[in-house]
């Protein structure tokens, strides 16, 4: 036998099974072999039905971070503005000039959406001038809110949830932008406060058209969203979503449609940075880049459709104002105009009366700024300012972002100062030289808007960087999580930001219509007539947009002018024949409101031989001229 020969098979033997024993303790429960099962895909029978995902899916979506940024930013803007959401119907921030413009101007563009929307131009105020809505900003872009409602208490309404909303969005659109350039949420929730309630902005609480600043923001988020752009990672294609780009754009159309006095520097902006990111890309890609990065033709598609959008939005919206500078060319602004409303360094270290903290600190400050301390009580915040300077310090950004960052600090503040930077040229007047539409803008301290938005993410990223490193000291102790004080002093600055932004606004009340102005026959002219008193004569006519000849804007045209001079002697000859030669067919003299003015004589004047008929009635004496 050789050795690969195999033993014999031998038989197998029985196996007896054991016997357990008398009093043996019960077998153990089952180990489940994988204890991460429970993890694995839910089987066919264990599938959620329609219902229960989209349960889920909405519950996921409520408790997004977007979600709950937006949520904390309406909560706060009630409560940093409060009380105007007190008296809706009555009340109105700051006081009862420029605020009753604006709530008539969104009344207006609603009341033409529901009648003869190619009548836009053409307002019921400064009759019979023709373009007459486009003599100042418009804030064309909340003529939605204004379908809603009609008269002066639904125009109220209006005006203070859009005030309310307003603060909301600026504090969201900071907060995606500095969340998308890579800060972190404490951060972000830093940028947020500080762009939306800077100190600022108290003194512009009658000008909605500049407080409206949240849509530069979140476009400016959009748009770096959708080319997988931030500034701690700098450009990621494989993140690039093309939608989010033609959003982006969509939101700057619905910006620069508020008004052109913030909306045009946005626009040279946005050209600005698309022209620098296309020469960077191409540069970097023909000398850096060992292979192509990609762009897309997608992404090329929308950035070219919205930007077209963008641009016929500011275009049509540009044709009417060329209109008015035609037919009012006095309306253009003046070198010396300009010189009003600069603001000297004073001012970006002057806090407006309205401030909580600071306002009645800096009285001493604001006599020394003159008239137009309202224009150059420009105070982005002394916490602001710290933040800013510690994010030049210690930073999530390079210190090539930091120094561009600060750059631009410096640079808006130079051209905000307007003809205080060594006269304006080179500055703020070079601009007007330069770039069209820009002699349109009488107020350079409102490039502050520009100022604060680099403060703050210069601010988060100090901020960032410092809940970072509490992060780090936390992992050595045990457990591994924050100390509640070094938690606590994460969010400190936010509470500090927010603290310069309290308010000691006023919100009076706003007078209700004469009872004959309801009636009266229009076209119509009511006295007294001035600048602050027609600015309620508007808000007034929401009722049923009767034509008035009253009227304020950024400019008094000259037919208003003379009919403020010759009706100061009404009623004469001479002023009758004018108004009729205009076609107005009703004045009215109120009552309380002319006692004290030129215009009171015309109470008591008899109207004998002058062809027209007088009423008396307990608000107002009424002329009918037909």
């Amino acid at each position: 036998m050789n050795g690969t020969d195999a033993a014999p098979a031998k038989e197998p033997t029985a196996v007896k099974e054991p016997v357990a024993p008398r009093h043996a303790a019960p077998e153990p429960e089952p180990v489940e072999a994988d204890a991460f099962a429970k993890f694995s895909p839910a089987t066919e029978e264990e599938s959620p039905t329609r219902l229960r995902r989209a349960l889920r899916g909405t519950r996921r979506a409520l408790l997004h971070e977007w979600a709950l940024a937006a949520y904390a930013s309406l909560a706060l803007a009630v409560a940093m503005t409060w009380p105007t959401l007190r008296y809706p119907a009555y009340t109105i921030p700051q006081d009862t000039g420029d605020p009753t413009l604006q709530a008539w101007q969104m009344a207006w563009s609603g009341h033409v959406l529901k009648t003869d929307w190619s009548q836009l131009w053409n307002s019921n105020s400064f009759y019979p001038e023709k373009y007459s809505f486009a003599f100042s900003d418009t804030l064309l872009g909340y003529a939605p809110a204004g379908l809603f409602g009609t008269g002066l208490e639904a125009a109220l309404v209006r005006y203070n949830i859009m005030y309310v909303l307003l603060h909301a969005l600026a504090f969201f659109g900071a907060y995606a932008l500095v969340r998308q350039l890579g800060s972190g949420k404490t951060g972000a929730a830093v940028a947020g406060a500080a762009f939306a309630y800077a100190p600022w902005r108290l003194a512009q609480a009658g000008h909605m058209h500049v407080m409206s600043v949240g849509g530069i923001a979140l476009a400016l988020a959009m748009l770096a969203r959708g080319h997988g752009y931030s500034l701690r990672h700098g450009y990621r294609p494989e993140l690039r979503k093309p939608g989010w780009v033609l959003a982006g754009w969509l939101v700057a159309a619905w910006q620069i449609s508020l008004g052109f006095g913030i909306g045009l520097p946005f626009a040279y902006v946005l050209a600005a940075i698309a022209l620098t990111s296309l020469i960077t890309y191409f540069v970097r890609r023909k000398w850096f880049w060992s292979e192509p990065k990609p762009f897309g033709w997608m992404l090329l598609s929308c950035n070219a459709v919205g930007g077209f959008f963008f641009a016929a939005t500011g275009g049509l919206l540009a044709l009417a104002y060329f209109k008015v500078i035609e037919l009012h060319p006095y309306a253009e602004r003046s070198d010396v105009e300009v010189s009003w409303y600069s603001p000297p360094i004073l001012g970006f270290f002057t806090s407006p009366a309205q401030s909580m903290p600071w306002g009645e600190a800096h009285s001493g400050a604001r006599e020394a700024l003159g008239w137009a301390a309202g224009e150059t009580s420009l105070l982005p915040g002394f916490v602001l300012y710290g933040l800013a300077f510690a994010g030049l310090i210690m930073s999530i950004w390079t210190l090539r972002q930091r120094l561009l960052l600060f750059g631009g600090v410096v640079l808006t503040v130079i051209l905000a100062m307007g003809t205080k930077f060594f006269g304006g040229r080179p500055g703020y007047l070079t601009l007007y030289d330069l770039l069209p539409g820009w002699s349109g803008i009488r107020t350079p301290g409102r490039l502050v808007v520009w100022v604060t938005l680099l403060l703050a993410i210069l601010a988060a990223g100090a901020v960032t960087a410092f809940v970072e490193q509490a992060k780090t000291v936390a992992e050595d102790r045990v457990p591994s999580r924050p100390h509640p004080l070094l938690r606590l002093a994460t969010f400190l600055p936010l509470v500090l930001v927010l603290a310069e932004g309290l308010n000691v606004t006023e919100h009076p009340v706003v007078p209700l219509q004469p009872p004959s102005m309801a009636t009266a026959q229009a076209p119509m002219l009511v006295l007294p007539s001035d600048p602050l008193m027609d600015m309620k004569v508007m808000v007034w006519s929401t009722d049923r947009m009767a034509p008035i000849v009253n009227g304020n804007s950024g400019f008094t045209p000259a037919t208003l002018t003379e009919i403020r001079e010759l009706t100061k002697t009404f009623p004469d000859q001479a002023s009758i024949n004018r108004l009729r030669e205009l076609g107005v067919k009703t004045v009215l003299v109120l009552r309380e409101e002319a006692k004290g003015t030129p215009y009171e004589p015309a109470l008591t004047a008899p109207a004998d031989g002058l062809g027209v008929q007088r009423a008396d009635a307990p608000d107002a004496v009424v002329f009918t001229l037909s």
